[in-house]
């Protein structure tokens, strides 16, 4: 790897870290598209390099926090976190029998439609008064 591959992956990790812990999200938002983009990996590249970060304990000390203000629920987290084994196993299996290109469409238009769900909710509850 050169200095400049480097410094992208750090970037990305910083930048995946920090949004983890401040709104839960990281691998699909920063790390996947970033990898695509600026390091141009393939889309299952991009997916299967994201997958091995999250497999690693590097949200623990934003776990950490929050559970130090109450803020985890641990049955919620551990059902969600067995059936998500079974879901990423699926999920994987679905995607790399896909062209990246359609996979780069879907991920493309699910996070579009996340992302108008959360700016159309912000914009109500903040238009309500609830800021």
């Amino acid at each position: 790897m050169n200095p400049q591959t480097i410094m992208y992956l750090s970037m990305i990790g910083l930048m995946a870290g920090v949004l983890s812990g401040f709104v839960g999200v990281g691998g699909g938002i920063i790390i996947v598209p970033a990898l695509v983009f600026l390091l141009g990996t393939t889309q299952h590249e991009a997916q299967g390099t994201s997958l091995f970060v999250l497999s690693m304990p590097v949200v623990f000390f934003g776990l950490l926090q929050y559970w130090k203000t109450g803020n985890v629920n641990w049955k919620f987290g551990l059902v969600i976190a067995l059936t998500f084994l079974i879901g990423a196993w699926i999920g994987s299996k679905l995607s790399l029998r896909m062209s990246p290109s359609w996979v780069k469409f879907i991920f493309g238009i699910l996070t579009a439609y996340v992302s108008f769900r959360l700016i159309s909710s912000g914009y109500q509850e903040i238009s309500n008064g609830d800021a």
